[in-house]
């Protein structure tokens, strides 16, 4: 009955909704930033439009035909990748065309209203007991399939020379990667929606990578950094009375601008203390000459 009356509070489903995302976005995101893949997140979230509109136009879960056609367009892009298209262009393409058809393939379902705007930028206050139960599995998933190959991962992304001289086969670790990334995008559309998918991804990782010296370091300040935008961006949403994707967003995008602040500032005064450092040794040996003589 306790549990009951917790899951009834909807900002709690949401805040447990959003912890749960940022914690399986977290080590993903490091990853996107150091492959520099931040367009293959977008055209794995656009598809995500397309994956709404095939599952209302066949009845089916709107969760099972986004994960779907995520899982489809993540396994195109690491198929053709490398055959003559350069990985931007490639991705540039997919990403505007999946969301350009899944909108158009929207506007043509007969009798069906749906909210686009739920879908584009999320409606995390609608996170139903059902839906917490499925992103906290989605999220679990991700984080134990990263943690299985963490090891492998960062070695096929340091050097793929380096991993195939060890045992490991690169393309299946980007296989395995952009595998997660398809389940992260499908669990997140409800909490950030299609088109803030990879800014949740990106921000957090961009943000630990300023004061993180490791890999494991920077995932872990990633899903800290992830979870304190979730949360903040809900209550800063609820009080402000505005939409809750681009208020996360928003937060996460701050404290990138602060860290980016605190950064520059601490290499200015390190700097400066290093020169006070050196004229200091300079006039003490100056003077420790000057005695001498």
């Amino acid at each position: 009955m306790l549990e009951g009356l917790i899951l009834d509070d909807f900002m709690l489903r949401a805040a447990l909704a959003g912890i749960f995302v940022a914690l399986a976005a977290a080590p993903l995101g490091c990853f996107v930033v150091w492959r520099r893949m931040a367009y293959f997140g977008d055209a794995t979230a656009h598809a995500a439009i397309l994956g709404v509109a095939l599952s209302l136009l066949m009845s089916t879960s709107i969760l099972a035909g986004v994960l779907v056609v995520s899982l489809i367009m993540a396994t195109l892009v690491t198929l053709l990748s490398g055959r003559g298209y350069a990985m931007d262009t490639l991705l540039g393409v997919m990403a505007h065309s999946a969301l350009a058809f899944g909108l158009v393939a929207v506007s043509f379902l007969p009798g069906v209203r749906i909210d686009l705007m739920a879908y584009l930028f999320g409606d995390i206050l609608a996170v139903s007991k059902t839906d917490l139960a499925i992103i906290a599995a989605g999220g679990v998933l991700v984080i134990g399939l990263i943690y299985w190959r963490w090891s492998a991962l960062l070695t096929a992304t340091l050097n793929e020379d380096l991993a195939r001289a060890s045992g490991i086969n690169p393309r299946r670790e980007q296989l395995v990667l952009t595998l997660s990334l398809a389940v992260v995008v499908a669990v997140a559309l409800k909490v950030v929606g299609a088109l803030l998918i990879t800014a949740l991804l990106i921000i957090p990782a961009a943000t630990a990578r300023r004061f993180c010296h490791t890999p494991e370091l920077m995932a872990i300040a990633a899903a800290i950094i992830g979870g304190v935008s979730t949360t903040g961006g809900l209550q800063a949403a609820y009080w402000l009375d505005t939409p809750t994707g681009p208020t996360i967003v928003c937060l996460a995008t701050l404290l990138f601008a602060l860290s980016s602040a605190a950064a520059r500032i601490s290499r200015l005064v390190s700097r400066l203390v290093s020169r006070l450092v050196s004229r200091l040794v300079s006039q003490t040996g100056s003077e420790a000459s000057a005695r001498e003589k």
